[in-house]
């Protein structure tokens, strides 16, 4: 099995961060735009200081992304959260420890910015990343919610 780096994305990466966000959309609407479309968006993600939008390779070829977005906070002393979003690796390069380092690699990012929990939602039918998520210390405490406006 090859190394696994996780590191953060940038303007080279939008090509093949396209590729995996048409495996991560389950319906057409969530399907990533056009490339002109998607370069000034990327751009933007990449210029907020609260966004880390991170892309993993295996033996070098990127695999897998996934996206943590820091938010300032009231409660908790004013430590801020933050939200996993995102998350995918590439069918061809699952079981090979790739979103196990993309997670940690978050986590770690999480905790740098003073972070008191990292949270996330996932498809309740997504068992094999409800245990990867386990094994990571996530719990399910909550039921998540989601209103679609498109």
């Amino acid at each position: 099995m090859g190394a696994v780096t996780v590191r953060g994305a940038t303007p080279a990466d939008l090509g093949a961060l396209l590729v995996l966000y048409e495996e991560l959309a389950d319906k057409a609407a969530a399907a990533p735009g056009t490339r002109e479309h998607s370069e000034p968006v990327l751009a933007e993600i990449l210029a907020d200081p609260a966004r880390h939008l991170v892309v993993a390779l295996l033996d070098q070829q990127p695999v897998g992304s996934a996206d943590l977005i820091v938010a300032p906070n009231l409660t908790h002393d004013g430590m801020p959260w933050a939200i996993v979003e995102n998350v995918i690796v590439a069918e061809a390069a699952r079981r090979k420890g790739v979103a196990r380092e993309l997670m940690a690699h978050l986590i770690d990012l999480a905790r740098a910015a003073g972070c008191y929990k990292v949270q996330l939602l996932s498809g309740m039918q997504r068992e094999e990343a409800h245990r990867l998520y386990d094994s990571l210390g996530f719990a399910a405490v909550a039921q998540g919610f989601k209103l679609y406006l498109e």
